[in-house]
């Protein structure tokens, strides 16, 4: 298959292009490669594709439709991985229009643009920050989505609701994948992992939001990944169940769907800076503080519809988890 993947020069987008090569498909991957965490990783990972013959690299932005168009001409993907978007809860309420330019107006850039060349399948990342102010666990996709917390969470609710229109008006088959916490080798400096790694490795202390009393689904890069695969080679169908008098909020009758990806064991933050410490084989000091705004107490994903559709359900657990971030950590920075 010719797949474009979006953000392909980062976390998810990486190791997604990766897989796809190893199994023999073309990947057309594209990234800004803006500087909103350290552009040297990110380039540090496109070496890794580079080195593919059936990879070519686009230093484009999705807001750029011009750009994106001309992508999709001369390439002529055959299904589309949208992983790219302005990241991050708390800086979206610092910098909230880069959402907007990112995840909205360039998310329209790629509806559009597989509407007009015959895309069949379109897979987008979503996020566990949609149920926002929800406080039922596990979150399903059953569940309303109606209350988010940050403009983050707001503009990938957004692309869920965009996504649905393309699906109904065109036909296009299109899913989007609810995150959740994904951690791992080669993961974002502005995620808590890579924070705390840094912070216990140079001796100094961590900040831990809410009084360390967070749960997180903390979920492993290697089966977010596998999950996003499966997906992508199942163009979503119209849900022979759904009922337009009773809206299951996570299917419809035109070819859309909405995963939870999560590993289904949420896990204490303070738990998981331990399994860190031991990893590292050092102890940290921490300052306990409020939680933040546009943040939520605890995550849990409901990932029955995944396993019972694609006989899938995440399995890393987050001692190994970090033991092999550990690993790629101390390679990466030669300690």
């Amino acid at each position: 298959m010719r797949v474009l993947v979006t953000g392909a020069a980062g976390f998810i987008g990486s190791e997604v292009s990766m897989k796809l090569l190893a199994r023999g498909d073309v990947v057309i991957g594209i990234d800004n490669h803006n500087d909103y965490y350290d552009p040297g990783l990110k380039e540090a990972r496109l070496l890794r594709h580079l080195a593919h013959p059936n990879y070519t690299h686009l230093r484009i932005d999705l807001a750029d439709r011009q750009a994106i168009d001309a992508a999709f001409a001369g390439h002529q993907p055959q299904a589309v991985v949208n992983l790219a978007a302005q990241a991050g809860v708390r800086y979206s309420i610092e910098n909230p229009l880069a959402y907007i330019h990112s995840n909205i107006v360039g998310f329209a850039h790629i509806l559009e643009a597989c509407r007009h060349n015959n895309i069949t399948h379109l897979v987008y990342a979503s996020s566990s920050s949609v149920y926002g102010g929800n406080t039922a666990m596990p979150f399903s996709t059953g569940d309303n989505v109606d209350h988010p917390l940050s403009l983050y969470a707001a503009t990938k609710k957004s692309n869920e609701l965009m996504a649905h229109t393309y699906s109904h008006l065109f036909g296009l088959p299109t899913t989007g994948l609810r995150f959740f916490t994904v951690y791992g080798p080669w993961g974002r400096p502005d995620m808590a992992l890579f924070k705390f790694t840094q912070a216990i490795v140079a001796g100094e202390k961590i900040q831990i939001f809410n009084y360390g009393k967070h749960r997180r689904d903390f979920t492993y890069i290697d089966d977010i990944v596998e999950g996003i695969i499966r997906v992508l080679d199942c163009p979503a169908q119209p849900d022979p169940l759904y009922k337009s008098d009773q809206p299951n909020p996570g299917s419809s009758n035109v070819p859309w769907r909405v995963y939870n990806i999560g590993n289904n064991q949420p896990v204490e933050l303070m738990q998981y800076i331990e399994s860190l410490e031991n990893a590292l084989g050092k102890k940290v000091e921490k300052e306990l503080l409020p939680m933040q705004a546009g943040d939520v107490p605890d995550t849990y994903a409901d990932v029955s519809d995944l396993v019972a559709q694609f006989q899938y359900k995440p399995s890393i657990t987050v001692d190994e988890g970090i033991k092999r971030f550990v690993t790629w950590y101390s390679d990466y920075f030669n300690l």
